[in-house]
């Protein structure tokens, strides 16, 4: 067992080494963040696949540098939500992942893919919820683990926005992950 330090530096409990099946859709810099973290000694876990969508997805740069299989799913080659999630669900189990951690992924999931980790899903969102669901606020449920506020500065773009949401994310995704593991031992 090992512990996580958090973005300010506080150890959590030391928790089980967890097996990750990381999802992506893009560049994969979340990531590269967890896998970063999990190298560095802050997350006692082990990233076994990462799943992504879409074939230009850069994620897969990030997953070679890392020495972490990729697998592809290419959402468009799939009649069905449902029938995308089963091949998901069947990949991972096939690299005997525990925990499933969304990494930008662009995709709505279904019971599927829910059902089959009950409870050890982590998912990203780039505001803070509940207060700013975005427009499709019906999926965007689940219990809030951690949040960070991110300013809107003015004369923002949305590329300055997005840099300072992204480096938020970096910084607390591991320790979410983390705080699940310990809270689903309770």
């Amino acid at each position: 067992m090992a512990a996580l330090i958090s973005p300010d530096h506080s150890e959590f409990p030391p928790h089980p080494r967890l097996k990750l099946g990381v999802m992506a859709s893009g560049s994969g810099s979340n990531f590269e963040a967890i896998a970063q973290s999990i190298q560095d000694g802050h997350l006692n876990a082990e990233i076994q696949v990462v799943i992504y969508n879409n074939p230009d997805a850069k994620v897969v740069d990030r997953a070679q540098r890392f020495n972490v299989p990729a697998v592809l799913l290419n959402h468009r080659e799939f009649g069905s939500r449902e029938e995308l999630d089963q091949a998901i669900v069947t990949s991972l189990k096939n690299y005997q992942v525990d925990w499933v951690v969304m990494a930008g992924w662009m995709r709505i999931v279904t019971p599927v893919l829910i059902n089959a980790f009950p409870n050890r899903i982590l998912n990203i969102h780039p505001s803070l919820l509940p207060s700013f669901k975005g427009n499709r606020a019906e999926v965007d449920s689940g219990k809030i683990i951690i949040q960070a506020a991110v300013p809107i500065l003015e004369g923002d773009t949305v590329e300055a926005l997005q840099n300072r949401i992204h480096a938020q994310e970096h910084q607390i995704y591991p320790a979410a992950i983390a705080i699940a593991a310990i809270q689903t031992q309770h």
